[in-house]
Parts: structure tokens; C-alpha cells; sequence
């Protein structure tokens, strides 16, 4: 079983990537969807959340969290974004790790799982598990450009870049590196031509890259 982990900035063109990916046969992990897994009623990570920043974010009939009102508690400093990601990362590195546990223990496990990965940083520890990491990078300028037109505030999209790894962070880290530098038609080449050229070698890990300033595929 063939793990990447999948990343890259806002809008870079990740999920479609993932969607591409998926649409060839991988199976697709989404961690974002995982760290509302892990927030769900009745998971022990919500105690904690509840514990740290307030009861009153659980309703008292259902045990739903009041997701606005925690990103308003939480994300108001970096030392109440800091103390929410130490609670909600081990929940979901140790979901992650199970998921890919069972995936291996199917009587027919997947050819590929790609994990997609929002913030390639916070999980760098976990780099361990992966056979590639795969980053889908463009141009900041073009990645605002693209988050404003799907309804994005400008703002609010810089801002939220901003708290994202550095393209030469992702850059440093990953084996190969998609450009998406042109339209979906293009990265869908792009990504046929990945499929391919694992899918000839048997999906057989390639050697992992020696270091930062080591050379990396370049698609």
C-alpha cells in the first residue's frame, strides 16, 4: 500500500488533485475531515476542547459543538490557536494512523491512500508513514486571485495564508512537486502522468529525498 501525503497552500489546487487521485483509484484521507471527526459528540478530544475553552461550546441537549463560537474563543491569540492544535493533533495523527492500520489489514488493500494534508508542518512527525509527499504548488499572487474569486474575502484569504506553511517549506519537504501552473485539463495531465509512472514500477517507493537542498521531481 502506496501512502502520499498530499499537500499544498489555499487554493493551490490540492482537493481537485486529491479528486483527480481519487478518481484513478486512491483512496483519499482528508485530515480536515478528521478534525471535525474528532470534534464530534461523545469523542474524547471534544471533552478536552470543552474542558479547555469552555462548556458552554457543547449545546446541553445534543453535545454539538459550537464551532463559530470556539474559532472565536481559539483563534483570537496564537496562544489559544497554539493550545487547541496540542489537543485536537494527536486525536488526529492517532486516527490517521489507525485508518491506515486497517486499510493495510483489508483482505485487498488500496493500491494508493493519499492523505490530504491542510498544514504539511503540524504533521511533519508523521512523515514516517508515508512512502512520497506530494505537494501541489502556485504562485501566492495566483492562489489569492483564485480564493477571492470563489468568494473568499481578500482579507480573510491573505490572513489565512499567512498562518500556512511557506511554499519553500513545502517546497524543502516534499519528493515531488505538481506545478499547477495552468488550467484543470493541464493538471489532469499532470496527474495522469504521476498514476503512470508509479503505476510502472509497482507502485515500489522511490528513494526518499536526502535532505532540503536535495534535487525533487519536478511535474
Amino acid at each position: 500500500m502506496y501512502v502520499v501525503f498530499l499537500a499544498g497552500g489555499i487554493a493551490s489546487g490540492k482537493s481537485t488533485v486529491a479528486r483527480l487521485l481519487a478518481a484513478r483509484g486512491a483512496r483519499v484521507i482528508d485530515l480536515d475531515q478528521l478534525s471535525r471527526d474528532v470534534l464530534a459528540p461523545g469523542e474524547p478530544c471534544l471533552a478536552e476542547v470543552a474542558a479547555t475553552f469552555g462548556a458552554d461550546l457543547l449545546d446541553p441537549v445534543t453535545g454539538e459543538l459550537d464551532r463559530r463560537l470556539l474559532a472565536h474563543r481559539a483563534f483570537a491569540t496564537p496562544e489559544g490557536t497554539s493550545r487547541l492544535e496540542a489537543i485536537e493533533l494527536p486525536h488526529i495523527k492517532s486516527r490517521l494512523g489507525r485508518l491506515l492500520d486497517e486499510a493495510r489489514a483489508e483482505a485487498a488493500p488500496p493500491t494508493c491512500v493519499v492523505v490530504e494534508v491542510p498544514l504539511l508542518d503540524r504533521v511533519q512527525d508523521l512523515l514516517a508513514l508515508t512512502d512520497e509527499v506530494l505537494v501541489v504548488s502556485c504562485p501566492a499572487p495566483t492562489r489569492l486571485e483564485r480564493a477571492v474569486t470563489r468568494g473568499m474575502g481578500r482579507a480573510d484569504a491573505a490572513a489565512r495564508m499567512a498562518l500556512q506553511p511557506m511554499d519553500e517549506y513545502l517546497s524543502a519537504h516534499c519528493d515531488v512537486e505538481l506545478a499547477n501552473d495552468s488550467d484543470e485539463e493541464g493538471l489532469a495531465a499532470k496527474v495522469d502522468a504521476w498514476w503512470a509512472e508509479h503505476a510502472s514500477r509497482s507502485w515500489a517507493p522511490a528513494p526518499r529525498r536526502g535532505g532540503p537542498d536535495a534535487p525533487r521531481a519536478l511535474l
